[in-house]
C-alpha cells in the first residue's frame, strides 16, 4: 500500500479533538448547556470561565470551538469573523454558516479568552462551548419548535383567510351589517393575535437580539410588520373600523417560517458529517506488552511506537506498520475499492480501516487525531469552512433593503403629520408603508422554489440535503465521477462463464463459499455447489485451498495456484482468480464491475450540455482507463488516494471552475465535502451520503443531469422572483408614500405579491427534464 500522508496540515485545523464529553459534568458547563437550550443569559459563557474550553494545537497556539446561536444570514458571518479579526492577537476566526460552528485560534499570552469572545456577544451572537451530543438535542429541539410554530400559523392563515373572504365580500354587498362585520374581525384576532405571539418569536427574538447590538437584519422589517399589522388591526376592531389585515400577518409568518425550518432542517444533517466518520474509529486498543502479556487499553493511551494486536474483524487503532501476520484488509476508506487488500509484514494499515481475514500485529506510528481517519475528518471540516463563505443573493439585497424600508416608513410618518398635521393619519401611511414594502416576496423568492424544486426531485428518488445546494449546483461547470459503486454498481460479476468447464466452475463454487471475500462470493453466485463438505484453508492475501479426490485443488491469485507464465490471451484488466487441481492445467475466471444503468446516457447528456467531465479513481490505471474509453471521458486519473482527490477538486477550483463531485466511498467524502457541490448515491457510504448536497435513490445515473436541470431551472425563477419582487415594490412604494394605499390595499398588494412568486415558482412542476438534444 502507498504512503498516506498529509504534508501540509497547516492547512487544515491542526489540534486535539475537542471532545468536551467528560467536561460537561461541571456546573458551569451544565449552565452553559441549559443557556443553549433553554434561552438563558449567554453572557454566562464568559462568566463561567471559557479558559475551561481551550485547547492548545501542536504549534502551540490556543483554539476554541463555539456554537453561534442568532445567526441567519451570510452578513452575520462577516460581521463575526471582522470583530474577532480585528483583535491582533487572533490568527484564524472561521464561522461554518451550515453547522453554526466557530473556530477561533490566537496567539498565547497575548489576550484572556474571555476578552475575545466578549464582543461577539455584545453584538447579539450568543456563544455556547461546541459539544456534539449537546448541539444535537439543541438542534432536534429548534427543529421542533419551528415546526410547531409553523403549524400554529398555517392552522391560523387558514381560518383567518376564510374569514377575511367573508368579509371582504360583504364589503361589496349590503348582506352583511356592521354588526356581523365586527364579530368576524373579533374571531380573527382572536384567531391570530396568538397565533402571531407563538408563531413570530423566530423573528421577534433575532430582531431585538440585533437591535440591542444597533443592527438590522430582514427580521426586523418583517417582525415590525407583523406586530403593527397586528396592533394597527386590533385598533380597528376596537373601532369598528373596516382596515383590519390579520390574514396578512399570519400568512406572511406562515410562508416565512417554511424557509426558516428548511434551513434549520438542512443545518441539522449537515452538522453530523465529520462526527459520524469519527464513528469508523476503535474505541479501544489490545497492547502487546513486553514480556508478552495483553493488556486492553483506550485509544487515546496508545502511543507511537506501542506494539498492538488487531483481531478478526476489528478495526485497527493507529496507524502503523505490520510486524507479523498475514491479512486481508477493507481499505475502501483510502482507496474508495470494495476488494480487499492483502497485507503482510513490513506493509503500512491505516487507522479506520477494518481486518478480514486474520490477526495481525502492527506497530503504531500514528495514534490518536494525527492518524490518516484524524486527517480525513479535518480535510471534511476545512472544505466545510470554506462553503461558509458562500453569499446569497437574497441575503446581499436584504442587507440594503432592511434599513431602506425603515428609513423609507419614518421620512412617510415625519412628513404626512408635517403636511397633514395628524399623527393618526401619518400612522396608518407609515403603517401602509412598511406593510407594502414588507419584503414578504423577496424573502420567498428563494424557499418557495427549494420547496417545489425539492418535492420535484424526491418524486424521482433524489433528496436535497443542503439549503443552498441548488443554487451551488446550478454554477457548475465541471463534473468530477468516482468509479466504482458511482460509474459502476461495485458488483464483480463473472464475465467468461462460457469459457469454463461445468465441472470447474462448480468445483471452485465448493471452495468459494467457504470465503467472504467479493472474488470469491461472485464465483460462488455462478456456481452449483455440491452437498459434500470440503475442508477448505483460507490463506489470507492469496486464496483458498482444499484436498479433494486425493489432489489439493487451489482457488486464488497465479502466484497461489503457481501460475508463471501467462501469454497475452489471458490478460484481463479487471480482477481474476485460477482454479487448479494438483499439476493440472489452471482454469483463469475474469471478473468485471457492472457499469449502473444510465451512465452513458447521462454522460452523453451532460457532454453535450457542455460540461467538462472527468473520473477520479483508486483503481488500477488500466481499468480506469478502460471504463473511460467505453464512456467516450477524456479525462481520467487512476490510483487517487482521498487527498488526491482534495487536491485535484481544490486545483479545479483555483483555476475558476465550480466542479461538481460524484461519489460513493469512504475515501470520497473528503472530495465530496470539498467541491464547489456534491452528489452521492443511495448505494453509498453512510459518511459519504452524509456529506453530500444531494442523495439519489435507485440505480439509474441519469439522476445526475436531471438533478442539474432542475437546480438550473431553479435559480432561473429565484431570478424571475427577485425581478417580480422588484418592479412590485417599483410601482407600489411610490403609491404608499403618495397615501393612495391604505394599509388594507397594501395588505391586499403584498399578498398579491408574495401569490404571483409562488405561482412562478409552481411553474418548476411542468418543466421538463434534461434530455438528449
Amino acid at each position: 500500500m502507498a504512503e498516506i500522508a498529509l504534508e501540509k496540515r497547516n492547512d487544515l485545523m491542526t489540534g486535539r479533538s475537542h471532545d468536551l464529553g467528560a467536561g460537561c459534568c461541571s456546573g458551569g458547563v451544565m449552565a452553559l448547556a441549559a443557556a443553549s437550550t433553554t434561552g438563558a443569559d449567554y453572557s454566562d459563557f464568559v462568566s463561567a470561565d471559557p479558559s475551561a474550553f481551550v485547547e492548545t494545537d501542536q504549534d502551540g497556539n490556543l483554539m476554541l470551538h463555539m456554537l453561534v446561536e442568532n445567526m441567519h444570514c451570510a452578513n452575520c458571518i462577516k460581521t463575526i469573523e471582522q470583530t474577532l479579526k480585528s483583535n491582533d492577537a487572533v490568527l484564524d476566526a472561521r464561522v461554518n454558516f451550515s453547522t453554526r460552528r466557530l473556530f477561533l485560534r490566537w496567539r498565547p499570552g497575548k489576550v484572556e479568552v474571555g476578552e475575545l469572545v466578549r464582543p461577539v456577544i455584545t453584538l447579539g451572537y450568543p456563544l455556547t462551548p461546541y459539544n456534539p451530543e449537546m448541539i444535537k438535542s439543541a438542534s432536534a429541539e429548534e427543529n421542533t419548535r419551528l415546526l410547531r410554530a409553523l403549524a400554529v400559523a398555517g392552522f391560523a392563515a387558514a381560518n383567518v383567510m376564510l374569514l377575511s373572504v367573508s368579509v371582504w365580500a360583504g364589503l361589496f354587498s349590503e348582506d352583511m351589517g356592521p354588526a356581523t362585520r365586527d364579530f368576524l374581525h373579533w374571531i380573527s384576532a382572536m384567531i391570530a393575535l396568538p397565533a402571531v405571539a407563538y408563531a413570530g418569536q423566530p423573528f421577534f427574538k433575532s430582531a431585538i437580539g440585533v437591535l440591542k447590538a444597533g443592527h438590522v437584519n430582514m427580521d426586523v422589517p418583517i417582525s415590525l410588520a407583523v406586530i403593527l399589522a397586528s396592533g394597527m388591526s386590533l385598533a380597528e376592531t376596537i373601532q369598528s373600523g373596516l382596515h383590519v389585515y390579520f390574514d396578512a400577518s399570519v400568512t406572511l409568518l406562515f410562508f416565512l417560517l417554511i424557509g426558516r425550518y428548511l434551513d434549520s432542517a438542512a443545518r441539522s444533517k449537515a452538522r453530523s458529517a465529520a462526527e459520524r466518520l469519527v464513528m469508523l474509529k476503535a474505541v479501544a486498543a489490545t497492547l502487546i506488552l513486553p514480556d508478552g502479556s495483553r493488556k486492553t487499553v483506550s485509544v487515546e493511551a496508545v502511543t507511537p511506537g506501542s506494539l498492538v494486536q488487531v483481531m478478526t474483524g476489528d478495526r485497527l487503532p493507529v496507524d502503523g506498520v505490520v510486524e507479523a501476520g498475514q491479512s486481508d484488509l477493507d481499505v475502501s476508506l483510502i482507496t474508495g475499492e470494495s476488494l480487499p487488500t492483502a497485507v503482510n509484514a513490513g506493509d503500512e494499515v491505516f487507522a479506520g480501516t477494518l481486518n478480514l481475514s486474520a490477526p495481525l500485529e502492527v506497530r503504531a506510528t500514528k495514534t490518536g487525531d494525527n492518524t490518516l481517519l484524524g486527517d480525513i475528518v479535518r480535510l471534511m471540516e476545512s472544505a466545510e469552512q470554506g462553503r461558509a463563505k458562500y453569499v446569497r443573493l437574497a441575503d446581499r439585497i436584504a442587507g440594503y433593503y432592511a434599513p431602506a424600508v425603515h428609513i423609507l416608513a419614518a421620512a412617510t410618518f415625519a412628513g404626512w403629520w408635517f403636511f397633514a398635521g395628524s399623527w393618526q393619519v401619518a400612522l396608518m401611511q407609515a403603517v401602509a408603508v412598511l406593510i407594502i414594502t414588507c419584503p414578504c416576496a423577496l424573502g420567498l423568492a428563494v424557499p418557495v422554489v427549494q420547496v417545489v424544486a425539492s418535492g420535484r426531485l424526491l418524486l424521482k428518488g433524489i433528496l436535497v440535503k443542503a439549503a443552498d445546494g441548488l443554487e451551488r449546483l446550478a454554477e457548475i461547470d465541471v463534473i468530477v465521477f468516482d468509479k466504482t459503486g458511482t460509474l459502476t454498481e461495485g458488483r464483480l460479476d463473472l464475465v467468461n462463464r462460457d469459457e469454463i468447464p461445468n465441472e470447474a466452475l462448480d468445483l471452485a463454487a465448493r471452495l468459494a463459499r467457504n470465503s467472504r471475500h467479493p472474488l470469491a462470493m461472485a464465483v460462488a453466485r455462478v456456481g452449483t455447489p455440491g452437498s459434500q463438505y470440503l475442508a477448505v484453508t483460507e490463506c489470507p492475501g492469496l486464496g483458498l485451498k482444499a484436498v479433494c479426490a486425493g489432489e489439493e485443488v487451489r482457488l486464488g491469485s497465479r502466484e497461489f495456484c503457481s501460475i508463471m507464465e501467462v501469454d497475452s490471451r489471458d490478460f484481463s484488466p479487471g480482477p481474476e482468480l485460477w482454479l487448479r487441481v494438483g499439476q493440472g492445467e489452471a482454469v483463469q475466471f475474469r471478473f468485471k464491475d457492472r457499469l449502473r444503468p444510465g451512465a452513458n446516457a447521462a454522460i452523453e447528456i451532460l457532454k453535450s450540455r457542455g460540461y467538462r467531465i472527468e473520473i477520479l479513481s483508486g483503481d488500477r490505471k488500466e481499468v480506469v482507463a478502460e471504463l473511460a474509453t467505453a464512456l467516450g471521458v477524456e479525462h481520467w486519473r487512476a490510483q487517487q488516494k482521498p487527498e488526491d482527490k482534495v487536491n485535484r477538486l481544490k486545483s479545479l477550483v483555483a483555476a475558476g471552475h465550480k466542479p461538481l463531485m460524484v461519489g460513493d466511498g469512504l475515501n470520497d467524502a473528503p472530495a465530496l465535502a470539498a467541491a464547489h457541490v456534491s452528489l452521492s448515491p443511495a448505494s453509498a457510504a453512510d459518511i459519504s451520503q452524509t456529506a453530500a448536497d444531494f442523495v439519489f435513490q435507485g440505480r439509474d445515473l441519469q439522476a445526475v443531469p436531471e438533478t442539474i436541470y432542475v437546480a438550473r431551472a431553479a435559480r432561473r425563477l429565484i431570478l424571475q422572483n427577485f425581478s417580480l419582487a422588484f418592479l412590485y415594490n417599483a410601482i407600489a412604494i411610490p403609491l404608499a408614500v403618495a397615501g393612495i394605499v391604505t394599509p388594507l390595499i397594501a395588505a391586499v398588494a403584498m399578498s398579491a405579491s408574495s401569490l404571483i412568486v409562488c405561482l412562478n415558482s409552481l411553474r418548476l412542476r411542468l418543466e421538463r427534464g434534461m434530455s438528449p438534444s
